[in-house]
């Protein structure tokens, strides 16, 4: 979530220092939705690449759900750069995006298919549903 430009350096800090790196909001919603759609998954696994938000081990797919902000979903509004500290966030924003790609690659090269889910997605919960069983393929029972 963006943090607005008129906080104090103080609370910025305390703002920042709470953002959490796995189960975030969008995180539990594409899990909530799987869960429903009937596929199980690990969370965080470290032995697939880039430890993704959640990986299908037998299926070899991975998925990573991106904060808009964070990874700066091109063309959302969500994406945006602060004013403050501007080269500070621009650097961060180049290594978060130069990471995202070398993972989404190594997936790639270690035989995985992965899928980016952004957070402005997850509010259309039908069209979600769809691209991830389309992705997954269908569920075991």
């Amino acid at each position: 979530m963006p943090v607005p430009d008129h906080l104090t350096k103080e609370r910025r800090s305390l703002h920042m220092s709470r953002i959490k790196r796995a189960d975030t909001k969008p995180e539990l919603i594409v899990r909530r939705l799987l869960h429903r759609l009937g596929y199980r998954f690990r969370l965080q696994w470290k032995a697939a690449p880039g430890r993704p938000d959640v990986a299908f081990p037998r299926r070899r797919k991975v998925i990573f759900v991106h904060g808009c902000f964070w990874h700066q979903h091109p063309g959302c509004k969500l994406a945006h750069i602060p004013n403050t500290r501007r080269d500070f966030w621009e650097a961060k924003f180049d290594r978060n995006r130069a990471r995202d790609a070398r993972d989404l690659q190594r997936c790639i090269d270690e035989g995985w298919s992965p899928l980016v889910i952004w957070e402005c997605e997850v509010k259309d919960e039908a069209a979600l549903g769809n691209r991830l069983s389309d992705f997954l393929g269908p569920a075991k029972t």
